[in-house]
């Protein structure tokens, strides 16, 4: 079996890791300074239980790799359609498109077994690039929960979590889907395989869409920003829009609103990644996380006041900062 990661950064860099330690044929495809350190010095991973270097197959081009059974694509959401077209030396005819990105995913309505079958999201694929591109059948869906940072080219740090929910967009428990989840379980990573992705994505991303911006707009942590009783409201508000619409999809919450948003309290004094981003000047996933259900909001009929006050707000922040266009 041949994985290749597509942009192991922090979380591919992660996962890469533990693969290889593990001996799996895996390659990482990175970049800059990050890939000059894996190429000369191998991979370093830091977790709590200690440090490990593994020897990494890596490259910048996809056509020194060949094609792979696996791709798992950990980008963030607004890079992947620009590089669609330097995907292909990787894409064979049996490739499984793995889509380890946060938000809305472009293959949504790919196999959803209603009405909005084949539904493309022009927020988070513009021009259709990657529906056309990859062609959703090739894809396999997964939730990313681990927290990683490249804390030096070269070097992930693992902060916490090691679990990668796989699922078939039609709710199958395939061959595919299980053999990659074998070879994820023998690194010493969770992947159960889930009916019901879509619900799992939705979960995650009710905080990813509220918590996110609300702390670039304001720079506040979690801890903060669940609990100062203004910011928590607008993002209930948010999350109440949010389930509004995944509900009129046929998703089902196993939680509900308050629960998540003490969730995310609980998590202490954290800086979410679009404040994190935004502080080190890169690009914000703005459309991914908020405009995405915005779009949602739209073809299901949903009035979406709050988000679209914040989008409004966020991407403005981004326009000014030189960050989101």
């Amino acid at each position: 079996m041949k994985i290749c990661i597509f942009g192991a950064g922090a979380i591919g860099g992660y996962m890469g890791a533990k693969l290889a330690e593990a001996g799996a044929d895996v390659s990482l495809v990175a970049r800059g300074p990050h890939l000059a350190a894996m190429r000369e010095n191998g991979l370093r991973l830091i977790e709590e239980t200690g440090e490990t270097t593994v020897k990494v197959t890596a490259s910048d081009k996809a056509a020194d790799l060949g094609p792979q059974d696996y791709v798992v694509v950990t980008l963030k959401a607004h890079s992947v359609p620009a590089v669609v077209p330097h995907m292909q030396p990787l894409i064979g005819e049996n490739t499984t498109i793995v889509s380890g990105v946060n938000g809305v995913p472009w293959w949504y309505f790919h196999k959803i077994g209603t009405d909005l079958e084949g539904t493309r999201l022009a927020s988070v694929d513009p021009g259709n690039a990657q529906w056309d591109g990859f062609g959703p059948d090739r894809v396999l869906g997964c939730v990313v929960y681990p927290a990683a940072e490249v804390v030096e080219p070269g070097v992930v740090k693992h902060i916490e979590g090691n679990r990668f929910s796989l699922g078939e967009p039609d709710g199958s428990k395939s061959e595919r889907a299980l053999a990659l989840s074998k070879a994820l379980a023998a690194a010493g990573l969770k992947a159960p395989v889930r009916p019901k992705i879509r619900d799992e994505i939705w979960v995650k991303l009710w905080g990813n869409l509220s918590f996110n911006p609300i702390s670039a707009l304001t720079h506040a942590t979690l801890d903060v920003l669940c609990t100062e009783p203004g910011t928590r409201e607008v993002a209930r508000n948010m999350m109440l829009e949010a389930q509004t619409i995944a509900e009129k999809l046929g998703v089902r919450f196993p939680i509900d609103v308050d629960r998540r948003i003490r969730g995310g309290a609980e998590v202490g004094a954290h800086r979410t990644s679009m404040l994190q981003d935004l502080d080190q000047q890169r690009p914000m996933e703005i459309d991914a996380l908020v405009g995405s259900v915005r779009e949602l909001g739209r073809i299901t009929d949903t009035p979406t006041p709050t988000i679209d006050t914040v989008l409004a707000l966020v991407s403005l922040r981004g326009k000014l900062a030189g960050l989101y266009s």
